[in-house]
């Protein structure tokens, strides 16, 4: 990644995000999050909201375990 570009914020169903580039056009499976910077800001947003790595459909199974 070059540091001069800007990037946004991406997130896919499985809520998981990733950084890419403001130029490109969004791949498929993937949505805009609202963050847009440089990529230090991006980065430090995504650690900022992102504090559970697992997929969502692993929490959900885990959540499903625990209700049974």
């Amino acid at each position: 990644m070059n540091d001069d570009l800007q990037y946004q914020v991406l997130v896919n169903d499985e809520d998981q995000y990733s950084l890419w580039p403001l130029a490109k056009e969004v791949p498929d499976g993937w949505r805009q999050a609202g963050k847009e910077g440089t990529k230090q800001e991006c980065m430090d947003h995504v650690d900022e909201v992102w504090t559970d790595m697992r997929p969502r459909s692993l929490r959900e199974r885990m959540e499903a375990g625990r209700s049974a």
